[in-house]
């Protein structure tokens, strides 16, 4: 094979993975202390370099599953993080994504073999590198994203109750939103419904259990809160 574009620099493409979840009425995040040098000790996203044979879109479903064990996750391109300095070790252009699961979902045993911990996203440490910048765009993005889209319901279980669908906007967005007009809202939504199962484990007086109709919602996408 020939060689093209001998003349230029030669620099790593790399991906990490912004991985949300929703717990006890929190927005976290997944993350842990690098192993390695440069940054041996610091808070830093879960990543890894693009193979030669690899798209970027790949590399991060991989790192993903290999950082979860969870495959067909919801996952969204945040940007390309290149600045020259970014990494002390080498030239290295990192391509952000994020990821948003039901935290029941992750096992426990898969924590404690990567070392991570979910983070509250309003506490958020210092973090190796931009790490910190792309949590916070990646946050940006979902804000504009989840009050004309229901990305909302991939930190949830797959029944849950109307008070814990309005938590994670809250969560989400970082404020209160009005209960009432919250739950009319949702309440017009044909593809959000209404089951025959009661939460007995964190209502008090038992509250009725809710479901995403993802079909209904494809034939008739009109999601706006």
């Amino acid at each position: 094979m020939e060689n093209f574009y001998n003349e230029h620099d030669k620099l790593f493409v790399a991906v990490d993975c912004i991985v949300f979840g929703f717990d006890e009425g929190e927005l976290r995040v997944l993350m842990g202390k690098r192993k390695m040098n440069p940054g041996r000790g610091e808070w830093s996203l879960y990543g890894g370099f693009v193979g030669e044979n690899e798209s970027v879109d790949n590399a991060a479903k991989r790192v993903l599953y290999g950082l979860t064990g969870l495959k067909d996750l919801y996952m969204k391109q945040v940007g390309a993080f290149g600045d020259v300095g970014r990494d002390p070790g080498n030239r290295v252009v990192s391509i952000a994504y994020y990821s948003m699961i039901n935290v029941a979902d992750y096992d426990q045993a898969q924590q404690q073999e990567h070392d991570v911990a979910w983070v509250n996203i309003e506490q958020l440490p210092e973090m190796f590198s931009d790490h910190r910048k792309m949590v916070l765009k990646a946050r940006r993005m979902m804000q504009e994203k989840i009050s004309h889209e229901p990305i909302g319901f991939n930190l949830l279980p797959e029944l849950f109750t109307l008070s814990q669908l309005q938590k994670v906007y809250e969560a989400v967005n970082g404020e209160e939103v009005d209960k009432r007009n919250f739950r009319k809202r949702i309440k017009e939504m044909d593809f959000i419904e209404k089951t025959e199962h009661i939460d007995k484990l964190t209502s008090k007086r038992g509250a009725y259990l809710y479901r995403f109709n993802e079909k209904a919602y494809n034939e008739e996408p009109n999601f706006k809160l």
